[in-house]
């Protein structure tokens, strides 16, 4: 019966016509079937308490706002951004805690690549997938799919699942490609592990020691007759051959010699260290998050309320205290200058009641409490309660697009609010003088400018983004990679029919 529609099929002359899936027959045109050939494309993916991987591209015009953008309106502003869905689905059993992205697997920017999204939760899994950095060209094949929500749907037909780690026995709480070639992780069985992505084999685990009781803080949710363990946070410095690693119930640091797999040393944070970031002895005092810069010179490590920056000697440099004051979400370095030889590396802070706060550790300023650490510097700020923005900020990036047509004096920032939302904005440094304006040197002054936001509909705890390359025709992509309903029912009659003649 099967093979005889087909024949009917053909005797149509349908058979030599592309069918799209029965999804996107009824999608209408939308603004993303005109493919500018000047637009940059990012791919923004999140995670959640509600066990939800989210994955959907912005896609920038060609032409960024101007200086008077700020005097428009929003809706004319959100016109410089479209979003479409590329992935969503229940990724864990229990909400997903970290996202990691590798680096580009071919060196050949010409070809097209793929970087691998490792995903890790509370149920003790790291899901592994291949994303593709090139989105599909909008066409009558792959076209935008309207849903009721309001949302377009462009599925990426490269984007494929890889598998499942189940080396771990706990929670996983850090993920990080050091390289194309490893994966690193940590859980709250206080190990960290070294995959090998050749074969995903695991070929080292660094265990570290149980952590001593000293009383119980109050909130703390370790069993009867345990103590709160395992690893925080990790960051690999970038020579590749040093690791620092915080853990839950310890008051230090721990040094890891990657080239032995041993431990290196223990630092404990001293008293005038855990006061100076408002650290009492009713608090944890434990490291919560750790970030290396660009060039391996300095590092932060993130309580509560605050950050250290230490020196590459492991002395206090600098602190950052956000005021007014508030509880720290995230932490990270990025170098803003322009030939990238870390002359503007920034570090970037988000807090809990909505701000992104961008911190000089080159320049400080005499402290402003009875701590002898110095404070940094802040250069600029964005969002809070001046802008009307009070969620959480759990997690951001920060994109270069100095490769950009137009966008290449601009740099991207990716928000994502404990709300559900993920806003865009653009930052530029202007000049603060006119000698520096008509030398086109960098400027000092922070400028930011929100594009667009998205509702994800989901309580977001980590997230990871990264600008595509340009979208290419899938002409080797089969439809039976998609499959469909109807394909479906006959192989079903197929294999029916096989069995009553048995």
């Amino acid at each position: 019966m099967a093979k005889r529609k087909r024949v009917d099929a053909a005797s149509n002359g349908q058979a030599g016509q592309e069918q799209p899936r029965k999804a996107a027959k009824a999608a209408g045109t939308s603004e993303l079937s005109k493919n500018d050939p000047g637009a940059v494309t990012i791919q923004i993916v999140t995670g959640s308490y509600e066990r939800v991987l989210h994955g959907f591209t912005a896609t920038l015009s060609a032409n960024p706002p101007g200086k008077d953008a700020a005097q428009k309106r929003q809706s004319d502003l959100s016109s410089t951004v479209h979003f479409a869905d590329t992935f969503l689905f229940q990724a864990h059993t229990s909400a997903i805690r970290s996202l990691a992205l590798s680096p580009p697997t071919t060196a050949d920017s010409s070809q097209p690549q793929t970087v691998i999204l490792a995903s890790g939760g509370s149920d003790d899994r790291i899901n592994l997938y291949s994303l593709s950095m090139s989105p599909p060209v909008v066409s009558e094949r792959f076209p935008s799919i309207s849903t009721l929500a309001g949302n377009k749907i462009l599925e990426n037909p490269s984007n494929r699942e890889l598998g499942t780690l189940l080396h771990h026995t706990s929670s996983i709480t850090s993920l990080y490609f050091p390289s194309k070639s490893k994966l690193l992780s940590a859980a709250e069985d206080n190990t960290i592990s070294v995959t090998r992505i050749r074969d995903w084999n695991v070929v080292s685990t660094v265990k570290a020691p149980q952590p001593k009781t000293q009383g119980r803080p109050s909130g703390d949710t370790a069993p009867p007759g345990s103590v709160p363990c395992g690893i925080n946070d990790f960051a690999v410095h970038p020579s590749m051959k040093l690791m620092i690693s915080v853990g839950r119930g310890e008051r230090c640091m721990r040094l890891w010699n990657l080239m032995t797999g041993k431990k290196a040393g223990v630092l404990n944070f001293d008293r005038e260290i855990l006061q100076s970031v408002k650290e009492t002895k009713r608090s944890t005092g434990e490291g919560r998050g750790i970030v290396w810069n660009s060039t391996g010179e300095e590092f932060a490590i993130t309580f509560e309320w605050g950050v250290v920056v230490f020196g590459v000697d492991s002395t206090p440099k600098c602190k950052a205290l956000p005021s007014p004051s508030t509880k720290v979400q995230q932490v990270k370095f990025f170098d803003f200058s322009r030939n990238k030889d870390g002359s503007k590396e920034l570090l970037v802070v988000s807090t809990d009641d909505g701000r992104a706060i961008f911190y000089s550790t080159g320049e400080s300023s005499s402290p402003t409490d009875a701590s002898s650490i110095p404070d940094a510097k802040v250069i600029g700020q964005l969002g809070g309660k001046s802008s009307g923005l009070t969620g959480r900020v759990k997690d951001f990036e920060v994109l270069n697009l100095s490769n950009v047509g137009n966008w290449k004096k601009l740099f991207l920032l990716v928000t994502s609010s404990s709300d559900g939302v993920v806003r865009l904005w653009s930052l530029n440094f202007q000049a603060t003088t006119k000698d520096a304006a008509q030398k086109g040197s960098e400027g000092d002054e922070l400028s930011s400018q929100l594009l667009d936001s998205y509702e994800t509909g989901n309580r977001i705890t980590c997230m990871v983004a990264f600008a595509m390359q340009k979208p290419r025709e899938f002409e080797a992509i089969d439809e039976s990679d998609f499959g469909s309903d109807s394909q479906d029912e006959e192989e079903e009659e197929e294999s029916g029919s096989d069995s009553d003649r048995d």
